[in-house]
């Protein structure tokens, strides 16, 4: 089930986000690079401010509604979090959350969806039908680390009203 972001969801989303990093972030990246995109996590009260600002965040829960994977989507179109638990991982929780972050944009008249996808995540980016701009290599705290420019463009003649 996928659902919007509550008042109080932040500690959980921040915790999630942490152990994916640390999680699935390690099959791809050194332990350097995976402290200091770590250190990187905001806090819970993050989530809060950014959904006041208009940004969507959107929950994919298991079944006792506990974030399971989550994405947030601004306004513009920046895809700027799509994180899902190591315990959740291979079970199309992402791949949903893109699909649905798709559609309310289509229905918002977004007629692009860009993001910087880590290695864990590029590949159901690549699924869902993004394509890679260019990597982008940049340093956090001394370490080198890196990601890839995706966008997607939408077709909004294909949107689902919002109801």
């Amino acid at each position: 089930m996928i659902r919007n972001f509550r008042p109080g969801d932040g500690t959980a989303l921040r915790e999630l986000c942490i152990a994916s990093i640390t999680g699935l972030g390690s099959r791809h990246y050194s332990s350097d690079q995976i402290m200091a995109w770590r250190e990187r996590v905001p806090d819970a009260d993050i989530y809060e401010r950014r959904a006041a600002d208009g940004a969507m965040i959107f929950i994919a829960t298991d079944n006792g509604d506990s974030p399971a994977a989550y994405a947030l989507l601004e306004q513009d179109g920046h895809f700027d979090r799509l994180y899902c638990h190591p315990g959740h991982s291979g079970r199309g929780h992402a791949s949903a959350l893109i699909a649905h972050a798709e559609e309310i944009a289509r229905a918002n008249g977004v007629t692009r969806l860009f993001t910087e996808a880590s290695e864990v995540a590029r590949p159901v980016f690549e699924r869902a039908g993004y394509s890679v701009s260019h990597r982008r290599d940049f340093v956090i705290d001394g370490v080198g680390i890196h990601n890839y420019a995706m966008e997607k463009r939408l077709n909004i003649a294909a949107a689902i009203p919002v109801r």
